[in-house]
């Protein structure tokens, strides 16, 4: 019988129907990783990574098109490190007109070229960073409660305290008459700030949070000597490319489920490699059914019964999935094979675990 709780819930994702992927996430590639090692000495933010610290940290792998198919017109990769006191990042972009508008903290950067940094502590979906730069060191941070599938709230005036940036270019900025390099980006974020949204008060040392990285890139046309974003016939602006560090399998940053893994390394246990918790990959089909739920419609019958009787193995394991209702909606959970959790997606899309 088709309730009145589910259809309001599902009801508004029928506009997202084509960007929920269904249950092909064991099909995909497992999100990337990288290891962070810590840094001992002094940083000096000026968008250089010169210092001796970052050569600890390896390179990423290059970053590829938003939907893990394509590779990009122009190379994107990064290092990242940490003290005890901020979580540092390093980016290079190949860029060959390097150019930048807008001047003021907290406007819509995306709408120039940009750097993107998305943080998620507790890797719960819910209660997240987002962090955005361009050419012209112009961030705009802010924080968001929800994914916006699950119509969360944007909290714009929200600001990383202690923030620092610099941008370094490998060429001139808005000058059309030349061919440039690129541009660099390093930025330090305070662990005060960002570990609000975990569980613990303290950098995650030997522990890993979920963290994706974006690069909006757009086509560009002149006008009396000065960028702005290409136009169409119509005068309509020519879409985006969307380059990530760890794919999202969909044209979406805000689906905090695939973003990928950073592992935060001390010296005194010298780790170099790190896996994927297996309670993890169980969560991972979870969210392959969470998205399939919610494309797929308001019947809660049959969506319970195709939700509960399809069925796969992670690790050689069959999962049983149970979709639950209660009076302010539903869960979706599973007991895992590995550990005896209760691994649970609330209707909002918020994970979490319990023994």
């Amino acid at each position: 019988m088709e309730t009145a709780v589910l259809k309001g819930i599902l009801g508004k994702c029928l506009v997202w129907a084509i960007m929920c992927t269904g249950n092909v996430a064991m099909a995909q590639a497992l999100p990337r990783i990288y290891i962070a090692p810590k840094a001992l000495e002094n940083m000096e933010i000026d968008g250089k990574a010169s210092e001796n610290e970052w050569a600890k940290a390896n390179w990423s792998q290059d970053y590829i098109d938003i939907e893990g198919i394509q590779k990009p017109k122009y190379r994107t990769r990064m290092k990242m490190l940490w003290d005890d006191d901020y979580f540092y990042f390093f980016a290079q972009m190949e860029e060959p007109h390097v150019w930048g508008t807008l001047k003021q903290r907290d406007t819509v950067i995306f709408y120039n070229n940009d750097f993107e940094i998305f943080i998620d502590p507790d890797g719960d979906t819910n209660n997240y960073y987002e962090f955005e730069m361009n050419a012209l060191n112009t961030v705009w941070d802010l924080f968001l409660t929800k994914p916006y599938r699950n119509g969360g709230k944007v909290i714009d005036s929200w600001d990383i305290q202690g923030l620092k940036t610099a941008v370094h270019i490998e060429g001139t900025l808005n000058d059309p008459s030349d061919t440039d390099t690129g541009w660099n980006v390093e930025i330090a974020i305070p662990w005060a700030v960002i570990v609000e949204a975990s569980q613990s008060d303290q950098p995650p040392k030997d522990e890993f949070w979920r963290i994706n990285f974006s690069r909006v890139n757009w086509d560009f046309e002149l006008n009396e000597g000065r960028y702005s974003r290409k136009r169409d016939a119509k005068g309509e602006y020519l879409p985006e490319y969307n380059w990530v560090w760890s794919p999202q399998w969909v044209i979406n940053m805000h689906e905090p489920e695939h973003w990928g893994y950073v592992y935060f390394a001390t010296d005194a246990k010298g780790k170099t490699d790190f896996e994927i918790p297996k309670d993890d990959l169980v969560k991972r089909y979870l969210y392959g059914k969470y998205r399939k739920l919610l494309a797929s419609g308001t019947d809660f019958n049959s969506v319970k019964k195709e939700v509960e009787t399809s069925s796969e193995t992670v690790l050689g394991k069959k999962i049983k999935v149970t979709l639950e209702e209660h009076r302010s909606g539903w869960n979706l959970f599973a007991r895992s094979p590995f550990t005896n959790k209760v691994l649970m997606i609330k209707e909002d899309g918020e994970f979490y675990s319990k023994e």
